[in-house]
């Protein structure tokens, strides 16, 4: 049944054509529909070699004129001329073949196919109708010869004619892109997809995209179901590698463009900023056919297509650099072999009765129009292909001439599997065995199998895939009028990952961009983060779109475009720039430094001086200044002093399990015992005071051994707090790899600081005892009196450690070890200095003031 809508247009076209004469089938119509040759059996091809065009002027201004008046041309597709040839090839090549169908030779009709479904039906209806009256359901031909149709160079233009054909069952193989929806068994039954699926070439345009670091790509198509199809997928591989689309652009192709069209199709090129550009499918010859008719308009971009057909130099276009550097990545498929000896020998004179061929010769030779000949055009008759320019000599076969080549032997594979069965069941005396019906043909197409030039096995399999490899091309120009093609890669996703894509970038020819330097482009929503950044994304706008901000303090990235930095080990630090990690270098308190051999020098001069002043005073023991101040506790003073100077020793050098556990404990304890002994003279010298009163009940303190018990409660507390912390939390040598930037510092982890402030709080309170009772008894009238001294050397002992405190807190490293080394050594110091120099300075220069005379009479006055 025929739907509503096919058949108003069946009545529309029959009438158009046949209402004036009487005859149907006698009636030759005055304009040739195409190329034809006669054979035994007829094969349609339909392919799309002419568009007409309209005149450009503004829309307003074309209703001025009557249709008829208004100036059309034609454009040539050269592309498609070139798969007739292909057609044409295969057929004389299978009818010189005597064992593929012997005693049979296939002639072809050659059809324009328009992109109008009301042109393309009246073209299917001219071939079912026998190449002249528009009859459905008519033939004029006693026999019809009529087998197969080849064509389809558009997914658009096989289902327009995909409709009229499935009518009579006639089969249809379709040589463009393969289409998923046309290969629904149920919907399209008559219809053969002689390109192989694949999805590989998304895939290879990434790669490619990769390659050359372009994330910012605008795409442009036609408007069909296809290259729907296709962006769709292209799209998802984009946002699988990070790749951003800056704007998608449809086309549809119709037979009339216009400048508006165009005009919106360069503002969304222009607003992208994008300097790469994916044309694909027929969108590509629309691209080349505006920018022809608008040469004025020029647009430098990177162009990626895949066929180099879409964007070949137009005959007559000098100085055309629109698609200059363009690559294309179109699929490798095998040469026709002979096919290029065969364009040689191809001319008008060859084949006269082609009218297209006559035309296409104009305008692809380039002839100069110096003279008419006889036949109306200026080309001599035997004009040869070897003078066409370099672009259509030296081509590299496009796919589709190839498929086309494949097509016609598939379809006399195919007559030979019929024949073959034939001759089995079938008498030849019941009939002429030329004689073929188109559906019959159906069951020999689904299951044909054959080898193509290359020795692959060629399967029209609907739900068979297939993986493709492809060539990478780079299209140049020059000012000559002459352009090339010169391979520059390949891609093979069967190939193991990073041998599957390879390009030979020296080699390519970048298109000018401005300034007119040769230089790869640069396709990114933003500039590049250089090593040192990441990359942070901007709210609302796509991935590409980022700022750079730099790496956090332990990060790294030394590669450009970074998403995350990279940390350092622990061992490591970033350099300045954030690009690399170097390794931290070992640091500590040594004595082979010059920090550390000055510390410990003082601490043993210092050492070595409280050791002279103990010797002085045990040689001096029994004189009155050294007798007056209780001398036991001035040794015992002594002793700790010595010690104290020593322990600051421990925190110096490599740091070891047994020095981090004596060196706080030690200094403690010995600082304990100089406190307590400075609080115990004090003491002391107020008790000897208050002894000299009548009745007073402080001599029974006086030369008892009292002060050495207190020395010895008070160190204990401190030894108890010690011990506390060594059992709990004691310290531990540590390599700190956090708090210096540069280094690694190697120290003495002090467990528990709540134990170490302890400590230290619990000296602090001696040490203020000991000052306020000395300040107490400073006037206390005594000729050896200590208790200024000391009030000068508790005095010195609390400023140095109440400075050490925030200063302790705020340094780290060796640094902090030379803080509290610091200030052992000055209180040390304080203490020896202030309490005992004053008496050496009597004992060793002034000993006429070390007698017991003259402590009395200073004692009474």
């Amino acid at each position: 049944m025929f739907s509503l809508h096919f058949f108003f247009l069946f009545l529309q076209l029959s009438l158009s054509t046949g209402r004036e004469e009487g005859a149907l089938c006698h009636l030759e119509r005055t304009f040739n529909p195409g190329y034809y040759r006669d054979g035994d059996l007829v094969i349609g091809g339909f392919f799309p070699l002419f568009i007409h065009k309209f005149d450009s002027n503004p829309y307003w201004k074309r209703f001025e004129h009557h249709p008829r008046e208004i100036k059309r041309e034609f454009q040539w597709l050269f592309k498609y001329y070139y798969q007739v040839l292909a057609l044409i090839f295969a057929v004389e090549e299978i009818n010189k073949d005597p064992n593929l169908l012997p005693n049979i030779t296939l002639g072809f009709h050659i059809y324009n196919a328009y992109h109008s479904d009301e042109r393309t039906l009246e073209s299917s209806l001219l071939w079912l109708s026998g190449q002249r009256q528009t009859i459905p359901n008519y033939n004029c031909e006693r026999q019809s010869k009529s087998i197969v149709v080849i064509g389809g160079a558009t997914s658009e233009l096989t289902v327009s004619m995909g409709n009229l054909l499935e009518l009579y069952k006639f089969p249809q193989i379709s040589y463009g892109h393969f289409d998923p929806l046309i290969s629904d068994p149920l919907q399209f039954p008559s219809i053969y997809q002689m390109t192989p699926r694949d999805t590989s070439l998304p895939l290879a345009l990434v790669k490619l995209m990769l390659h050359f670091k372009w994330t910012w790509v605008g795409l442009i198509a036609s408007d069909d179901t296809r290259d729907e199809k296709f962006l769709r997928d292209l799209q998802e591989e984009m946002v699988r590698n990070d790749i951003c689309v800056a704007f998608v652009q449809k086309i549809w192709i119709g037979q009339s463009w216009s400048y508006e069209m165009f005009v919106v199709l360069l503002n969304n090129i222009l607003a992208s900023k994008t300097n790469v550009i994916v044309a694909y499918g027929d969108a590509n010859s629309f691209l080349s056919q505006m920018f022809v008719k608008f040469p004025h308009r020029v647009l430098r971009r990177m162009w990626i297509t895949n066929s180099h057909w879409y964007i070949a130099r137009k005959t007559g276009f000098k100085k055309f650099f629109i698609f200059h550097g363009a690559l294309i990545v179109s699929q490798q498929t095998s040469k026709i072999p002979g096919f290029k000896d065969f364009l040689k020998t191809v001319n008008p004179a060859k084949y006269p009765e082609s009218g297209f061929l006559k035309t296409f010769w104009k305008s692809a030779v380039g002839c100069p129009f110096e003279f008419e000949g006889k036949d109306g055009w200026s080309c001599s008759p035997n004009h040869s292909k070897d003078t066409m320019r370099l672009k259509y000599l030296d081509i590299i076969m496009s796919d589709q001439s190839s498929i086309v080549y494949n097509a016609v032997h598939a379809v006399a594979w195919a007559l030979k599997e019929m024949f073959l069965l034939r001759s089995e069941m079938e008498s030849n005396e019941d009939g002429d065995k030329s004689i073929v019906h188109p559906w019959k043909l159906h069951s020999f197409l689904k299951n044909i199998q054959f080898p193509d030039s290359a020795g692959n096995q060629v399967v029209l399999d609907k739900k068979m895939d297939s993986v493709a490899s492809y060539e990478i091309f780079n299209y140049v120009t020059f000012d000559n009028d002459t352009d090339i093609l010169v391979k520059v890669g390949e891609f093979n996703s069967q190939a193991p990952f990073g041998q599957d894509f390879t390009i030979q970038e020296k080699t390519i020819v970048w298109p000018k961009q401005w300034g007119f330097k040769w230089l790869p482009p640069y396709s990114r929503c933003t500039t590049s983060c250089g090593p040192g950044f990441q990359m942070k994304a901007r709210e609302g706008k796509p991935i590409c779109c980022f700022d750079c901000v730099p790496c956090p303090e332990g990060y790294i990235s030394n590669n450009t475009d970074t998403d995350q930095c990279k940390k350092c080990f622990e061992d490591q630090y970033p350099n300045k720039e954030r690009t690399q990690c170097l390794p931290k270098m070992e640091t500590l308190l040594a004595y082979e430094e010059p920090l550390g051999m000055t510390l410990a020098s003082i601490a043993i001069c210092f050492f070595l001086l409280t050791a002279l002043v103990l010797w002085v005073f045990i040689k001096h023991q029994n004189t009155p200044i050294v007798k007056a101040n209780n001398r036991d506790l001035s040794y015992l003073l002594l002793v700790s002093l010595i010690f104290c100077f020593l322990c600051s020793l421990l925190f110096i050098g490599q740091p070891t399990k047994t020095n981090c556990l004596l060196r706080q404990t030690t200094f403690g304890v010995m600082f304990t015992v100089a406190i307590s002994s400075t609080l115990t003279k004090t003491i002391t010298v107020v008790l000897a005071f208050r002894a000299t009163r009548p009745g007073s009940r402080n001599r029974k303190w006086v030369g008892s051994r009292a002060p050495i018990y207190v020395i010895l409660f008070c160190t204990l507390i401190q030894g108890i707090l010690c011990g506390i912390w060594l059992l709990l939390s004691p310290p531990f040598p540590e390599a700190d790899a956090h708090s210096d930037r540069e280094h690694i510092i190697l120290q003495c982890n002090e467990g528990s600081l709540i134990a170490f402030y302890f400590v230290l709080g619990y000296m602090g309170l001696l040490a203020l005892g000991s000052f306020i009772v000395a300040f107490l008894a400073r006037n206390l009238p005594d000729t050896f009196n200590e208790a200024r001294f000391i009030t000068f050397s508790m005095l010195l002992f609390c400023s140095v450690w109440i400075s050490f405190l925030p200063t302790y807190q705020s340094t780290k490293g060796k640094m902090m070890v030379a803080v509290e080394v610091f200030c052992i050594l000055s209180s040390s110091t304080g203490l020896l200095g202030c309490i005992f120099i004053p008496k050496c300075y009597v004992i060793l220069l002034k000993p006429q003031r070390n007698i017991k005379k003259t402590l009395k009479k200073n004692s009474n006055s």
